[in-house]
């Protein structure tokens, strides 16, 4: 098959982590990809170093630009189908009417609903068929009233990993200066009020109490990021809290960690979660959202509410008992393995466009 991807966020978050695993997993089983990307976006320069074919659009006009240069490739009949990874792709791809010569396939990853207003519905009438991440986020597309015949459901995958060494503990741990007696705690995801990093903030106090040698490692950045860094100091625990910002190897971050916690009020799947799962640390993870479909209570990681009090709970419970850790962990990395792994996400994924490439054939038939 011949696929354009595209992407024109300029950040790099979850989303664009798991375009490029889909374009290298395609491109490695025998697809031709090409991606559509903003210029000197993260993921258009790492897809280039993955010698993924890249177009590049200019920032300035970046709608209005990729919209130009979807129907340069309309006229060129160079693709089979186009794969939409955000919103911003989809107004592009809309505009320059893409819909009416390619299927159009929107990743989702929010289970928020769909807009109402005219321009919204248009655009989401141009779609040929969704790819939400999880179960609860096909739902919100079915509230919002698409058929269930142009959904299916591709979970988020990550790549398993190999499992840290003491070499690359001790090496991570070192750039982090954290003290081989010291239970660190972690979580990677970006700085706002949703991704709950607060409630880990605060859980701090009681239980450092007990066990005063505990850090916390938050990985990211954005927009909260103050407000962390102030609670951190209201509540005394300044020097036991860590604030590396973006972080681009972030393989460092996860080998010196003890055990990994995801306070998250609302989440599509959670890919850090799966990454630190993958790797076999313990987890402690809320259900908000579509995490309840990751981790099972007690067995793959600790389940939670987003409250400081009952994280505190949770952290005790890690700190205090080494098999629980060695038991959640192997349960998480097999969990991972079995249905969350990014060549799984890859193999539904090249399935969905077949099936409807088969239907887009039959209807011309």
């Amino acid at each position: 098959m011949r696929i354009l991807f595209a992407d024109l966020d300029r950040e790099w978050r979850g989303g664009q982590s798991q375009a490029l695993l889909t374009l290298r997993g395609l491109r490695d089983i025998g697809h031709d990809v090409t991606l559509l990307a903003a210029q000197d976006a993260p993921l258009a320069s790492r897809a280039a170093a993955a010698q993924i074919s890249v177009i590049e659009i200019p920032r300035a006009t970046l709608r209005l630009s990729a919209a130009k240069s979807f129907r340069a490739i309309i006229r060129e009949d160079r693709f089979d189908l186009v794969h939409l990874n955000e919103p911003h792709a989809l107004t592009a791809a809309w505009l320059a009417g893409v819909q009416k010569h390619l299927p159009l396939l929107l990743s989702r990853r929010i289970g928020f609903p769909l807009k109402k207003n005219r321009i919204s519905q248009a655009r989401y009438r141009a779609v040929t068929h969704f790819l939400p991440n999880s179960l609860a986020v096909a739902q919100s597309l079915i509230d919002s009233g698409i058929t269930t015949s142009r959904i299916s459901v591709v979970n988020e995958g990550v790549e398993i990993p190999v499992l840290t060494t003491l070499q690359m503990r001790a090496a991570s741990r070192q750039a982090y200066r954290i003290a081989e007696n010291e239970f660190l705690f972690g979580c990677v995801s970006v700085f706002v009020k949703e991704k709950g990093q607060r409630h880990l903030i605060a859980a701090l106090p009681k239980v450092r109490a007990a066990h005063p040698a505990t850090r916390l490692l938050l990985a990211g950045d954005g927009v909260c990021r103050g407000e962390l860094e102030s609670l951190a100091k209201e509540l005394h625990q300044s020097d036991a809290v860590l604030f590396p910002g973006f972080v681009q190897n972030v393989d460092a971050v996860y080998a010196a960690l003890d055990a990994f916690a995801f306070p998250s009020e609302f989440e599509g799947l959670g890919t850090a979660l799966q990454t630190a799962m993958a790797l076999a640390l313990p987890c402690i993870s809320t259900a908000r959202g579509a995490l309840g479909e990751v981790v099972n209570n007690g067995r793959t990681a600790l389940v939670v509410e987003p409250a400081a009090e009952e994280f505190a709970a949770a952290m005790l419970r890690i700190i205090e008992d080494p098999a629980l850790r060695e038991r959640l962990g192997a349960a998480a990395r097999d969990e991972v393995r079995r249905r969350f792994s990014a060549e799984r996400m890859v193999e539904n994924t090249a399935k969905v466009y077949a099936e409807v490439l088969a239907r887009k054939a039959t209807k011309r038939a």
